[in-house]
């Protein structure tokens, strides 16, 4: 298991600092930041997965548990009723963001916001977030946000508009703890339930 690159600069200023510390004797704080370390390191793990792209099938962009099924009117890009699927990911969650399809990416768009608590109603339009539109072969569009949550400060979106994209490949990351929402098509058949966990790039969130 690898470290993502978004926590390599961190994990070293803290190894550095736990160096410094027992070149100056300062045992307790040594000791004291090491667990510090062991999470900052658990928590920038980048797992290894065989993923396999399925047609006609949305793939989850993040690992996490669902916690928003519902119908509602998306009013940044479609203007219209979509179904929205939300995934909470907590800070012991891989954080890296997966892309659900293999298309073109048609929109992109960084917004800055509130920290609200990432299972808030309103944390999809009120938080620092970024939306990603996604069109397939078929004329297809999925639209994803990254929401900032309470705790993460900071967004990584990795693809930029015209960017043809493989479903399951590294698109982000959302830094300690946030949410991911989907916004489909009312006619996409939903393959999940309300507290299900799910694995970016490897579980069914839904088919066309």
């Amino acid at each position: 298991m690898k470290i993502h690159k978004e926590g390599q600069n961190i994990i070293l200023t803290i190894i550095s600092i736990i160096f410094l510390s027992i070149f100056l004797k300062s045992f307790f704080v040594a000791y004291a930041i090491l667990p510090l370390l062991l999470f900052i390191i658990y928590f920038f793990r980048s797992p290894k997965r065989k993923i396999f792209p399925i047609k006609n099938t949305i793939l989850a962009p993040a690992d996490g548990r669902i916690i928003i099924l519902e119908e509602v009117f998306e009013k940044e890009y479609f203007q219209d009723k979509r179904m929205q699927v939300s995934i909470f990911m907590s800070p012991l969650n891989v954080h890296v963001n997966r892309n659900p399809i293999e298309g073109v990416v048609k929109y992109f768009k960084y917004h800055k916001g509130k920290y609200l608590v990432a299972f808030h109603p309103k944390a999809s339009e009120k938080n620092e977030r970024t939306t990603v539109v996604v069109e397939d072969k078929k004329n297809r569009i999925l639209l994803f946000r990254q929401i900032a949550g309470f705790i993460a400060r900071r967004i990584k979106y990795y693809d930029h508009e015209g960017k043809h994209v493989h479903q399951g490949t590294e698109c982000g990351f959302i830094k300690f703890g946030s949410r991911l929402d989907l916004f489909l098509p009312l006619t996409t058949k939903i393959k999940v339930e309300i507290g299900d966990k799910t694995i970016a790039g490897i579980t069914h969130i839904a088919e066309w």
